[in-house]
């Protein structure tokens, strides 16, 4: 299939999008927030809302606002500053989005989450739940990382991954990051147009981000990878092209298209193999590796190597061949300790060792979700 073709394919049909602006795109060459672009860039929402499509925006800039505001050169190291300073900007960011997406007659929420909020199941559909009320009644869900309580998600998060997540979460047809580069550049610096599988692309990243930012195309390409995975469409772009999410939307050739895997995962898959975070490690065999991939089966205690974390039944679990490579995740019958005391072992043995009835799966195939092999 040719690019324009894919693009065609992946984009076109789109009706549910999460649309992501880094704060670098969001800075003024002076400092603070670029109030004018983010008024052009509510108005290219408002008419994407206007041909029917669902637009739930991941804003980054709270604490790129706070710095401005403080009079700061460049973003904070210390934790509990970059908190302080986060505060102060999260009212000044909302504020601008406010008046800019009034003009067009919308009105905006605000949805501050953190990593651990995707974590969990419960509050998993509750965001998908909140985020489609939101859309029904009118509004524009404006989502940013909740920079003022998480401490792990300041120093190694972004909102490229939150983003990724808000995809998975609210099920929607396409993510796009807009940023200030063109896309996925090639060795020779030149926009690579579609990239049919992401992994592939890993070798062309370059390290590079913002004094403002906590990014780089690293996460943009981890962001790509969750949502292609689970099939849907993922692009990177530069935000100040004009009029680049009607050109993207209309399959034009802006930024670079990361092709969606053939699969299509429900939304339960998608937060069991994408989006919570595995509680442990489980190492198979060789022999369990291809019970799961090639025949579709479960995990059984038989095959199993090694248990490592700690996690109770019910938890999400990593299952790993002896090799190192990801082969799934799935959520697990049992707790890392009976694991351990059940490992290698058939399932007549268990009740033995266990003292009770127990299951004979300790991931059962309905609760697994296959993971792309890594490239090569």
């Amino acid at each position: 299939m040719t690019s324009t073709a894919l693009r065609q394919t992946a984009l076109a049909p789109a009706r549910r999008v999460v649309v992501k602006l880094g704060t670098q795109l969001l800075t003024a060459q002076a400092g603070g927030l670029d109030t004018a672009f983010m008024s052009d860039m509510a108005g290219q929402i408002a008419r994407l809302r206007g041909r029917g499509v669902e637009v739930t925006l991941v804003s980054s800039g709270a604490i790129g606002a706070g710095c401005a505001e403080l009079n700061l050169k460049s973003r904070p190291r210390d934790v509990a500053e970059q908190q302080a300073v986060a505060a102060v900007g999260q009212r000044r960011l909302m504020t601008h989005w406010h008046e800019a997406f009034a003009q067009h007659g919308l009105r905006v929420a605000q949805l501050l989450l953190t990593r651990s909020d995707f974590d969990d199941r419960p509050r998993f559909l509750n965001i998908r739940n909140c985020v489609g009320h939101l859309h029904s009644i009118g509004c524009v869900p404006i989502v940013n990382e909740n920079d003022t309580v998480a401490v792990e998600e300041i120093r190694f998060g972004d909102n490229d991954l939150l983003a990724a997540l808000m995809c998975n979460a609210v099920h929607a047809d396409a993510l796009v990051i807009l940023s200030v580069v063109d896309g996925l550049l090639d060795a020779d610096g030149q926009r690579i147009d579609v990239v049919e599988n992401v992994r592939n692309a890993t070798a062309l990243d370059r390290k590079e981000k913002s004094k403002l930012g906590s990014g780089g195309m690293t996460t943009k390409l981890e962001a790509a990878r969750l949502v292609t995975d689970a099939g849907e469409a993922a692009v990177v772009a530069h935000g100040r092209t004009a009029d680049v999410l009607n050109l993207i939307f209309t399959a034009q050739p802006v930024g670079t298209l990361f092709a969606p895997a053939a699969r299509k995962l429900a939304s339960r898959d998608r937060w069991i193999g994408m989006t919570g975070r595995p509680a442990g490690v489980i190492t198979v065999d060789e022999g369990a590796s291809s019970a799961l991939r090639q025949r579709g089966k479960s995990l059984l205690a038989s095959g199993i190597k090694e248990v490592t974390g700690r996690f109770e039944s019910g938890a999400i679990v990593l299952i790993r061949d002896a090799g190192g490579n990801d082969v799934a995740r799935g959520l697990t019958n049992y707790s890392a300790e009976e694991a351990r005391l059940i490992m290698g072992r058939k399932s007549s043995q268990f009740e033995g060792i266990l003292g009770r009835t127990a299951f004979a799966e300790v991931v059962h195939r309905d609760n697994l979700v296959l993971l792309a092999p890594a490239a090569g």
